[in-house]
């Protein structure tokens, strides 16, 4: 029940479609769910089916007194409260020859064009529902896998080319060069070899007369080119896997598509995740969780168009049979949790329009459709790392945390 809200009177209902309107609305108070209300009839002796109570509050006749004691009682009023609702009954029952659920009763006058004015006015059904705002269009992000260029290897110091020092007057040239005359005189030991244009140089300590090995020279110079080049190739190749790790997610959770939605069984995951949406099994009031996929599947799920841009998310339970997702009383509650119960409960919403989210498209929301609070998104609150966390409706985030979801086909 909605906390300050006192609970809607029977007393001023001036015909069988006001006296629904008013049992519709009792329910909207109670916040309960057609399981919550079936079960707590269960626990105080009455019999409430929830087939039962769904027909009732669709219907335009006065229940049986029976079937509405157990389910004022299930609402959660007192003593007093269910008398009124009983005295009510009677007097539109007795004041218009109404025979209610027992069979077909006569034509009901018009009501008076000028009822006397209600003390405590309830909402008469459901908040006429909102537009449904268009999805943003899918863009594309230019690649960020871009591969920098490759650095030019600067060759390592002493793999140039030698300065010419020239031979000493006293030194012969060497065979096979050309003579330099003139030049300084060069120490007996010197540290750095001689070097003529086009000879190979001799270094000391070595055979004058045992040149070096053929292709010496470009080995060595190759091997030191070699280790530059190979330190930038990874340096390239961690800068990449870097940016793949960060733009694909994270660890243990592979890259995905987001798969949009389509009619159809589906699986529901939340994005990015490795959790999707299931119930707890043997649980009866429907509230939705995170499991994860492995473990999903109480209820199943499937996507049907109701026209507009909007969905219905049917479900079918094991123990209760089909069903569709939604938000109880109309989605006024702050933090009202989502949930399975039955179709066609006009305190419900029970409809969404399921809008893309990011560029390129990361998930999609579930976005209540003519909910009495707008701006809401179906939302994983608490934990949301964490296996059997609840959903229920939350302020749409700028950066749609916990709010993505996308429709995995299920065979």
């Amino acid at each position: 029940m909605t906390p300050g809200e006192h609970a809607p009177d029977p007393r001023g209902a001036r015909s069988p479609d006001e006296f629904l309107a008013r049992l519709r609305a009792l329910k909207d108070w109670s916040g309960l769910t057609y399981r919550e209300l079936s079960a707590r009839a269960e626990a105080r002796g009455d019999v409430l089916p929830r087939s039962t109570v769904a027909n009732m509050l669709s219907r335009t006749t006065l229940p049986r007194e029976e079937l509405l004691t157990a389910f004022v009682r299930a609402c959660g009023t007192d003593p007093a409260a269910l008398e009124r609702w009983r005295t009510a009954r009677r007097e539109l029952e007795g004041r218009r020859g109404y025979e209610g659920d027992l069979g077909p009763g006569p034509d009901l006058p018009a009501p008076d064009p000028d009822p006397a004015p209600d003390p405590d006015p309830a909402p008469a059904g459901a908040p006429p529902k909102a537009p449904d705002p268009a999805p943003d269009p899918e863009g594309r992000h230019p690649d960020p896998e871009g591969t920098p260029p490759e650095a030019p290897a600067q060759p390592p110091e002493g793999t140039g080319p030698m300065r010419e020092e020239p031979p000493a007057s006293e030194e012969p040239p060497v065979p096979g060069g050309p003579s330099v005359p003139g030049g300084p005189s060069v120490p007996e030991e010197p540290s750095v070899p001689e070097v003529v244009p086009g000879v190979p140089p001799v270094w000391p300590g070595g055979p004058a007369d045992a040149p070096p090995a053929p292709g010496a020279g470009d080995r060595f110079r190759i091997r030191r080119l070699l280790v530059p080049a190979i330190a930038v190739a990874a340096l390239v190749f961690a800068a990449v896997s870097i940016v793949a790790f960060l733009r694909d997610g994270h660890a243990g959770h592979p890259p995905r598509t987001p798969t949009a939605p389509a009619a159809g069984d589906v699986l529901i995951r939340v994005a990015g995740t490795d959790f999707c949406l299931a119930e707890r099994r043997g649980s009866r009031t429907g509230q939705v969780y995170q499991v994860p996929c492995a473990a999903a599947g109480v209820p199943l799920y499937a996507l049907a168009e109701t026209g507009g841009g909007r969905w219905r998310i049917a479900s079918d339970h094991p123990d209760y049979g089909a069903g569709c997702s939604g938000l109880p009383s109309g989605g006024r509650v702050p933090d009202a949790p989502y949930e399975d119960s039955e179709c066609g409960d006009p305190t419900r919403v029970e409809e969404f329009s399921l809008e893309p989210h990011g560029t390129p498209v990361e998930g999609y929301r579930i976005v209540p459709a003519g909910s009495a609070t707008p701006g809401n998104c179906v939302t994983v609150v608490g934990d949301r790392a964490a296996a059997w966390s609840r959903l229920a409706q939350a302020p749409c985030a700028p950066d749609a945390a916990g709010q993505l979801f996308d429709f995995d086909r299920r065979s």
